[in-house]
């Protein structure tokens, strides 16, 4: 039985570095980072030790209308606004409603309505709670608004798996197409939760760096003075066709998403397994399922959180899987440019693997000066690096609390 291609057609995003696909895609090549102080009173009205995060770059308040703002929480507007983008940037293609999916998640979901809420309910009563709170905050939100945005009558869902939540929700989609429920699904992630509660929680738990001297310079995945990660939001949704439709429609395609990884360690909430064994299993799943040969492999985007531990379970996990072939292989480190975006991160780097594979560049890894000797794979440091011309393969990891390992193995077009 042959097996159905899925190919990329349409991307969208919002992030710290930019407000579409392209101005994001620009700052990263050029090594911009989106982290800055914040501007506000939270550390010291709450004693929060990290003062700094990287905010979305253009306000939803510049894109959506009043009456959107006011009944979605900002994880389903970053969402909205980036479903519209991938959309519009892939044809608004014609199709059947039965044949449209949705797949968009979010590792937190709507904190900002659920925080507000509570402080209404409080401080004014239950008859001062917003009747649109339930729909607003939960964290099917961001899907049923994009379901509902473009009618998709095929299935919305919307996966939860904390840090890996958007790349999952990708290959939950190649599977709703490889399946045959849909012609074409909108999947992505998204993440707001840069409020006290998220801060001053995953700085309790010592995952956050606390350079408040060095916003720009703090998240530095690999270099031996790392300390954590920097907190990120924004939204990243990439428009899924089988290649048969979008051929039938005369679709501009951007690669395929040929390999699927999922696996889970089995072993702790928040640490990753130390030996990276689901981290293992998820790349090797992914790579037989693109059915890729090690060699073809030359650009890995890592998940990489700038964590001390972390970085290093996946390299050496990233070495075991490929070998020698790993010597080929441009890694990048992106959340040294965007933050970490949580529930939206596997998603938005998913579209800088696909546009690295179509524009032949492996993007910067920055504020790397002293790389860990430990490191055993070949970083693209400061300025982006050119890859080969042919046919390439590409990895894209995604890794969540609670053990979660989601690798997507991208092709070129």
């Amino acid at each position: 039985m042959t097996r159905t291609d899925v190919v990329v057609t349409g991307l969208g995003a919002t992030t710290p570095l930019g407000g579409d696909v392209a101005s994001t895609w620009q700052a990263a090549l050029a090594g911009t980072s989106g982290a800055h102080t914040l501007e506000n009173d939270w550390a010291e009205k709450y004693g929060i030790p990290v003062e700094f995060a990287a905010t979305i770059a253009v306000n939803p308040r510049d894109v959506l209308k009043v009456p959107e703002i006011k009944r979605m929480d900002p994880s389903a507007q970053y969402a909205i606004i980036a479903t519209r983008e991938a959309w519009a940037d892939a044809g608004a293609p014609e199709v059947d409603p039965t044949r449209l999916g949705a797949v968009v998640s979010s590792g937190i979901g709507g904190i900002w309505t659920t925080l507000d809420g509570w402080d209404t309910l409080r401080e004014r009563g239950a008859r001062r709670v917003l009747p649109m709170t339930v729909p607003m905050l939960m964290p099917n939100s961001p899907a049923a608004y994009v379901e509902l945005e473009l009618g998709a009558q095929a299935g919305a869902h919307a996966l939860v798996s904390a840090c890996a939540s958007g790349a999952e929700a990708i290959g939950y989609a190649v599977d709703m197409i490889r399946s045959g429920r849909a012609d074409i699904v909108v999947a992505g992630g998204t993440e707001a939760a840069i409020h006290p509660l998220p801060l001053g929680a995953f700085a309790a738990s010592r995952t956050l760096s606390l350079r408040n001297d060095d916003p720009e310079g703090a998240s530095r995945p690999y270099d031996t003075t790392r300390d954590g990660f920097v907190l990120g939001e924004g939204a990243g949704i990439v428009v899924l066709e089988s290649a048969e439709h979008a051929a039938a429609r005369g679709a501009r395609v951007y690669a395929n998403i040929s390999g699927v990884g999922l696996s889970s360690d089995g072993y702790h909430i928040t640490s990753p397994e130390p030996n990276g064994r689901g981290q293992i299993a998820a790349m090797r799943m992914g790579l037989t399922d693109a059915d890729v040969a090690l060699d073809d492999v030359v650009h890995l985007n890592a998940h990489a959180t700038s964590t001390k531990v972390g970085d290093l379970i996946e390299a050496r996990a990233v070495r075991e899987v490929l070998g020698t072939a790993a010597d080929g292989v441009a890694l990048s480190a992106t959340k040294s440019l965007t933050g970490h975006l949580l529930g939206g991160a596997g998603a938005l780097e998913t579209i800088f693997t696909v546009l690295a594979l179509r524009d032949r560049v492996a993007p910067p890894t920055i504020n790397v000066t002293d790389p860990d000797p430990e490191l055993v794979l070949d970083l693209v440091r400061d300025e982006p690096r050119a890859l080969p011309e042919g046919d390439i393969a590409a990895i894209n990891n995604s890794f969540g609390f609670g053990g979660h390992n989601v690798a997507l193995v991208v092709t070129n077009a």
